[in-house]
Parts: C-alpha cells; sequence; structure tokens
C-alpha cells in the first residue's frame, strides 16, 4: 500500500485508489495529484491500496478486497490483512473512493446510506446519479462512516483515468481543501438542480450460459414483463419494474448487477 500526503498535520480526508487491481484510473489520478502538488487549505492522504493486485493486472489476489472489510490483523488473505490495515489508514477522514465500471461511461457517486456527508457532497460533484446501496454492503469500504465511491467510467479506458482526476479535485473543492477551480469545464460548480437517488433493491442474477447481453439502459424505468437482458439468446424479462444499476454483460461472474428503486433527488 502507498500513502501520500498533500499539506501538513492530520489529515481528515482521504482519497483511495486501486482498491481493485483491473481498476487503474484511481491511481492515475493519484500519480497527477502527487505530480501536481497542489496547495491545500486542508491536508489529505492518498492511498494506492493492492499494490500487489494492481502489479498483477487482477482484480485481487486471494479475495475481493472490497468485500474484505474491516479485515483482520491476521487474516487468512493478503487482502483480510490489507482491509484492515487501510480501515485503519481512513479512520476519522471523510473518504473518496475511486472505481470504474464495465456498465457506465458517466461518473456514478455511490454512498451506504444518504446521510449529512452525502447531502452536503453530492452536489458539488460533477454526477447525476447517487446510488444508496443500504442493506447491500457487506464487506465494502463504503460501509465505513463518510465514505463515498465514484465510479468513474469505462474500466481502462482514458476517459476514466481523465475523470478520476477531476472528481477528485472535486472532492477536495467540494471538502474545502482546493479552491474551486477555474481550468476545467467538469471542475466548476455543478449547475443542476438535483441529483437523481437510487436504492438497491438486490441483485438480478445470471443463469448459467456462455454468452450475455444487456438489452435496457441504466438507470431508466424496465416495466414489468419487458426484456432486460439476453443469456445464450433467450430473453430476460422483468417480474416487476425496476431501476436497472450497474448492469453490464460481463461486469460480474453470477449476477448482471442490480435492481434499484428511485427514491427521490437531493438538491
Amino acid at each position: 500500500m502507498q500513502i501520500h500526503q498533500l499539506g501538513e498535520g492530520q489529515p481528515e480526508l482521504a482519497v483511495v485508489a486501486g482498491i481493485h487491481g483491473d481498476e487503474p484510473c484511481g491511481v492515475e489520478a493519484v500519480e497527477r495529484l502527487v505530480a501536481d502538488d497542489p496547495d491545500v487549505e486542508r491536508p489529505v492522504k492518498l492511498i494506492v491500496a493492492n499494490e500487489e493486485a494492481l502489479a498483477a493486472g487482477e482484480r485481487f489476489l486471494e479475495e475481493d478486497l472490497n468485500r474484505a472489510f474491516p479485515g483482520d490483523l491476521d487474516g487468512d488473505t493478503h487482502e483480510s490483512r490489507l482491509a484492515h490495515e487501510l480501515a485503519r489508514e481512513v479512520q476519522g477522514c471523510t473518504v473518496l473512493a475511486l472505481h470504474s465500471t464495465q456498465s457506465s461511461a458517466d461518473p456514478i457517486a455511490v454512498i451506504d446510506t444518504v446521510d449529512e456527508i452525502a447531502r452536503s457532497l453530492a452536489p458539488l460533484l460533477p454526477v447525476d446519479v447517487l446510488v444508496e446501496t443500504d442493506n447491500y454492503t457487506d464487506g465494502r469500504l463504503v460501509e465505513h462512516a463518510h465514505t463515498i465511491e465514484l465510479e468513474c467510467g469505462l474500466q481502462g479506458s482514458e476517459e476514466a483515468a481523465d475523470n478520476a482526476y477531476w472528481l477528485t479535485r472535486s472532492f477536495l473543492s467540494a471538502t474545502n481543501a482546493l479552491s474551486v477551480p477555474t481550468s476545467d469545464d467538469r471542475l466548476a460548480q455543478p449547475g443542476r438542480d438535483e441529483v437523481q437517488v437510487f436504492r438497491l433493491d438486490g441483485p438480478i442474477a445470471k443463469p448459467p450460459g456462455r454468452e450475455y447481453d444487456v438489452v435496457v439502459p441504466n438507470f431508466e424505468r424496465v416495466e414489468a414483463g419487458e426484456r432486460f437482458a439476453l443469456a445464450d439468446g433467450e430473453a430476460l424479462t422483468a417480474e416487476e419494474p425496476f431501476y436497472p444499476v450497474l448492469l453490464s454483460a460481463e461486469g460480474y461472474d453470477d449476477i448482471f448487477g442490480y435492481a434499484a428503486e428511485a427514491v427521490g433527488t437531493i438538491e
């Protein structure tokens, strides 16, 4: 685990990248920030988490780090021990965790529960959607207090890496560590009126098969009886209405993604 710091003093802000070794976008954002060495009003801790998985180009070595929290100092897996160390490093911080996905090129914010931190930060970030994971956070860093995840774009893309950098700077601006930037439109204070909030209802299982396809866009309502995916050419239809979240053909081994309900907006 690499740890860098911007500014002097005890950080109350942390940015975590590289939780998954096949998601390098956050690592590139951290490297750019370290190279920039911007003057900050509040000290910030920058963390590259799973260096070993990143070096191997694999999502994880022994278990998914983002299912291993709070971890165990004497755990049986590399990720269990790393989760314990990482949880200790971010204790007492407001945390931004950087991820990427195979389902959406547009940035998405993810939070355990919509609390005051989420309500104050989300409208200041260049995202249109906030996903409340609620009962589906077991073992994830977002389960810890004051953690917000950002899905920065498509996994492995240059756009996701660029998004991760500007999203991080936007987070640091929203938390008063950096002044509001003017050099990139994505960093201007968002001009939207509201951020849509969705709450997960549960995962959507993949049936056995070799080829899969998703035929509906994320965050657009799927009606009962509507086709939403294919498994080996066979149509899968919704038993009841839902909003798809992080649906993709290849993102997960055993699920397409998640069903969610629209629960309101944050202004």
